[in-house]
C-alpha cells in the first residue's frame, strides 16, 4: 500500500501545480488579451495543454488511488466525511476552471486579472485544509 499511498501524493502533487498555474495563466491572458492576439493565441494553446495534459489526469489519478488507499484501509471517520467534502470543492475548482478556459478559446472571458488572482488563493486554502485534516486526523 505504500506504492498506492506514494503514488496518490505524486498526483495530488501534480493536480495542484495545474490548479495553482492555471488561474495564474488567466491573470496574464486576461491582461494581455486586448492587445496582442498572437500571445493571446499562445495563451490559448498553453491552457489547453496545462487542463488536458497535466491537470485532468492528475485529478483523475489522484481519485484513482485516494479511491484505492480507501478501500485498502478502510479509513472513516469524520475527517474523512471533511476531505472528501473539500475533494468534491476541489473537483468543482477544476471543472470551473476548465469553463474558464473554454471562455478564453472562445473569447467569451468576462473577467478581469483581479478576479484570477484572487479565483487562485481558493484552492491554497483547500490544500491546508486537507494537509490539516490527514495529519491530524484521529482514528475512528
Amino acid at each position: 500500500m505504500l506504492w498506492i499511498k506514494s503514488l496518490h501524493i505524486v498526483f495530488v502533487v501534480t493536480w495542484f501545480a495545474g490548479l495553482f498555474y492555471l488561474p495564474r495563466l488567466f491573470v496574464y491572458h486576461s491582461m494581455m488579451a486586448a492587445t496582442d492576439r498572437e500571445g493571446s493565441e499562445r495563451f490559448k494553446i498553453m491552457e489547453r495543454k496545462l487542463f488536458f495534459g497535466i491537470m485532468t489526469p492528475g485529478a483523475v489519478l489522484t481519485i484513482v488511488f485516494g479511491t484505492w488507499l480507501w478501500l485498502g484501509y478502510g479509513f472513516s471517520g469524520a475527517w474523512l466525511h471533511i476531505k472528501l467534502t473539500l475533494v468534491a470543492l476541489l473537483i468543482a475548482y477544476h471543472v470551473y476552471c476548465g469553463k474558464l478556459m473554454l471562455d478564453f478559446k472562445f473569447e467569451r472571458n468576462r473577467h478581469g486579472h483581479v478576479f484570477y488572482r484572487w479565483l487562485n488563493e481558493l484552492p491554497i486554502v483547500i490544500l491546508v485544509a486537507v494537509v490539516l485534516l490527514v495529519v491530524f486526523k484521529r482514528p475512528a
